[in-house]
């Protein structure tokens, strides 16, 4: 398993976005990645846009 499907994972898991794991997928995003990772990234943004997470840099 990628970091990125890691991160968003516990991200799921959590039912939120927190300041670090944002933090971090865009420093990972920003680097080479593989198909799963890109898949998780895009389940993530899913989940988020039908409001399953809550991302806290957008409540502040």
């Amino acid at each position: 398993m990628g970091l990125i499907q890691q991160i968003v994972k516990q991200v799921l898991d959590k039912g939120y976005l927190s300041l670090e794991a944002e933090n971090e997928l865009r420093k990972l995003l920003s680097g080479t990645y593989d198909l799963e990772d890109l898949n998780a990234f895009f389940k993530l943004q899913q989940s988020a846009m039908d409001g399953h997470i809550k991302q806290i840099s957008r409540e502040k």
